[in-house]
């Protein structure tokens, strides 16, 4: 009985071409690969449409994208040869090595990470058992040596031939991105359309990253919303890097094309450590902590109706001026990002008085809720500056839950335990005041500006409802509210009664700003603190 040839997978374009390659080394002939030089030239041809095709769209490969992600030669690829198992709709037939992704480990300036790369090229990039199984595996390597795992995503979602073993194999993804948060950073980054399940796994990660114009996330596509809604949308104006970055909140960062978003990448992590065990690593500078910063001493204007922009103080007082701004587009009367002091990564969370005159609503609330808890999850010491004259009124943000997502922030702040240092840049008004980090939710070290404006409310306000009577029966109201509007200004309006009551620390002038904030974190640098002990608390989502 003649023996039954063994069938072989597919072969990935890069292999199809190192193993021409190799032949052609070893002066072989085509027949010395089992299956003979036919198959190698179909596996190519349609390897290189695929390839092509992807190109023209502005994309690369997934061992392109990791060479741009990681340190030259570093990395080391695993489970390189898997298939998938798949016996339906004639599947044998169509394995591939890898089954559409390339994962393995390497590092990111020396230090270890594990990533997975999914190639648009193999079934679209969709995840079947098989490829889900790879990317599990790295992850689990990943909590156990206690590194970053970076996703390169480009899937077009559940493998449908495979039917539920492939949503099995994102629910197993989910289960671990949720298990490692907190414990190691996760990051995301949308390099081609993600399509229904592949878009939950980049949202549990810590910080996403998409590629404009070729990136496009959406649980479904313009098609079927056509169908179902009869609304006719463009994959970019629904999914793609500015919609999710602007009015969706779920990206963190647009970039211009993949070699950026592997640079900015790259820069992220240098702010993170390597887990939630470690401090994040101290880069040397030689920006002088002790630098008084001229530029400040007029950069808060004394009119409180005058609006400024907070990132001049943050530039200002970062080591070299260098800000990575997270959610740059989104909620932007709030700002956060990180930046060094000293050396040492620090998170920023600050009112942006140039939006909203910085007030807090439902989207600036949850953009800094979860910054916060990202930072205190990876020992990234927080820095607020607050210029808040409070949250924004109005039936939109009360209909939509301003009170629930307000107290986000509010849980945040009070349940870090990093060192916390506030600055209150001029108003810090009513309940704002409270949230952004004051003394009585736990912040460490508060200091003040002397013309900042620390009450209940702002004086116009106050006299408005203290003095109703007086005004009413007054001669002239307008002049007697501005006399009594001046002397609550005076009396109330600063941060000298907050400070008399221990609720400021210091009051400092602008020009020192650098110098006392970095001295507050160089005392705070061995602080330890912990919550009481339970299960997990129960965070008002």
């Amino acid at each position: 009985m003649a023996d039954t040839p063994v069938k072989r997978p597919h072969l990935d374009p890069r292999q199809a071409l190192e193993l021409r390659e190799r032949l052609a080394d070893a002066n072989a002939g085509p027949a010395t690969l089992r299956g003979g030089d036919e198959a190698i030239q179909a596996a190519e041809a349609k390897a290189e449409a695929a390839r092509v095709k992807l190109c023209e769209s502005g994309r690369q490969g997934a061992l392109e994208r990791i060479e741009l992600l990681l340190d030259p030669g570093s990395f080391a690829e695993l489970d390189r040869y898997v298939t998938s198992s798949c016996a339906d709709f004639d599947m044998p037939k169509k394995r591939v090595y890898g089954d559409g992704v390339v994962t393995g480990h390497g590092t990111v300036e020396g230090r270890p990470v594990f990533v997975f790369a999914q190639e648009a090229t193999v079934f679209g990039g969709s995840l079947g058992m098989a490829h889900a199984a790879k990317i599990c595996k790295v992850m689990d390597m990943a909590m156990t040596v206690g590194a970053p795992v970076i996703g390169l995503n480009d899937s077009g979602g559940a493998r449908i031939q495979e039917g539920v073993a492939s949503l099995a194999g994102y629910a197993e993804i989910f289960k671990r991105n949720v298990l490692a948060s907190g414990v190691i950073p996760q990051l995301s980054v949308i390099l081609g359309p993600c399509a229904g399940g592949a878009v939950y796994s980049p949202a549990l990660t810590d910080l996403t990253l998409m590629v404009e114009k070729s990136a496009y996330m959406f649980i479904t596509g313009p098609d079927v919303i056509k169908a179902v809604t009869h609304e006719e949308v463009t994959k970019e104006a629904l999914g793609g890097a500015q919609a999710h970055n602007e009015k969706s909140g779920v990206a963190h960062f647009a970039c211009a094309n993949e070699a950026a978003a592997m640079a900015m990448t790259r820069e992220l992590l240098s702010f993170f450590p390597s887990n939630n065990m470690e401090d994040p690593p101290p880069r040397p500078t030689k920006d002088d902590v002790r630098r008084t910063c001229k530029e400040l001493v007029d950069a808060v204007p004394l009119d409180p109706s005058k609006p400024y922009d907070v990132r001049t103080i943050i530039t200002s007082i970062a080591d070299d001026g260098h800000f990575v701004e997270v959610q740059e587009h989104f909620a932007r009367n709030m700002v956060i990002g990180l930046a060094r002091i000293g050396g040492q990564s620090i998170g920023i969370v600050a009112n942006q008085p140039l939006v909203l005159a910085g007030c807090l609503d439902i989207n600036a609330s949850v953009k800094a809720a979860r910054f916060v808890r990202m930072c205190d999850a990876f020992n990234i010491p927080l820095l607020t500056l607050v210029d808040v004259p409070g949250f924004l009124p109005g039936t939109d943000q009360e209909y939509g839950g301003i009170i629930r997502h307000g107290a986000k922030l509010l849980y945040a702040f009070v349940e870090a335990t990093v060192p916390k240092v506030t600055l209150v840049t001029r108003k810090a008004y009513g309940g704002a005041y409270d949230v952004m980090a004051s003394k009585h939710i736990r912040a460490d070290i508060n200091l003040s500006y002397p013309t900042a404006e620390i009450a209940v409310m702002g004086a116009e306000g106050a006299v408005n409802i203290i003095y109703r009577r007086e005004l009413m029966a007054a001669e002239n109201p307008a002049q007697r509210r501005a006399e009594l509007t001046q002397d609550y200004r005076e009396l109330f309006a600063n941060p000298y009664k907050a400070a008399e009551l221990g609720f400021i620390d210091q009051v400092i002038r602008p020009e020192e700003t650098r110098a006392r904030v970095a001295q507050s974190f160089a005392l705070l640098r061995n602080k330890r603190q912990e919550n009481p002990a339970k299960k997990h608390g129960n965070i008002p989502l």
